[in-house]
Order: structure tokens, then C-alpha cells, then sequence
């Protein structure tokens, strides 16, 4: 029983991050500003599952100039086609959370 419970709790916890970050993407898509952005990185990520499976993911971050004239890094995931390290890229971020941006496509 204990274990149902706490698989229970991991379940809601990955269903708010995941509606979380549904929401405050859908808000940078119709709020955000858009800005140039260069790849600054990209990070390989790999996760196991339970069953022993793997899954390979890229987390890529890019460096832009703010409205305010401030240097700022955010995180991406899932590029657009084939983007590499120093390619030139058009974002959307919300001035009151620059950290968080998307995909201009």
C-alpha cells in the first residue's frame, strides 16, 4: 500500500511540472517578446526508465539580449530541425521570467 502511495505522489508531482510548463509556454507564445539568440550550449541528457529502457534527450541554451540590455541564458528544449552550437536563432521570452523561452518557428 505504501508504495502505491508514493507512486501516487511522483504521478501528481510529474502532472503539475508537465501542466505547469504547458501553461507558461501557451503564455509566452501569446505574451512574449521576441528576441535574437545565439545556441550557447547544448546538453546531452539520457534517462532510464524503471523497466531498464533509455531515452536521450538535448537540452539546448541560448544567450540573448533582454529589453533591458541584460545578457541572459534560458533553457530549450526540443530544436526546430538541426541546430548546433553558435547558430543564430529567434526566440519569445516574457520580460518578468527571461530564463523561460521558446521556439520562434
Amino acid at each position: 500500500m505504501k508504495e502505491y502511495l508514493i507512486f501516487g505522489g511522483v504521478a501528481l508531482v510529474i502532472i503539475a511540472v508537465v501542466i505547469y510548463t504547458v501553461i507558461r509556454n501557451n503564455k509566452i507564445r501569446k505574451n512574449g517578446v521576441e528576441a535574437d539568440a545565439v545556441v550557447s550550449r547544448i546538453e546531452e541528457e539520457w534517462t532510464t526508465s524503471s523497466e531498464g529502457g533509455a531515452d536521450f534527450s538535448e537540452i539546448y541554451y541560448v544567450t540573448y539580449v533582454n529589453q533591458e540590455g541584460k545578457s541572459v541564458e534560458a533553457r530549450l528544449e526540443n530544436a526546430p530541425g538541426r541546430t548546433r552550437e553558435g547558430d543564430r536563432v529567434r526566440i519569445k521570452y516574457l520580460p518578468e521570467k527571461p530564463h523561460f523561452a521558446i521556439w520562434v518557428k
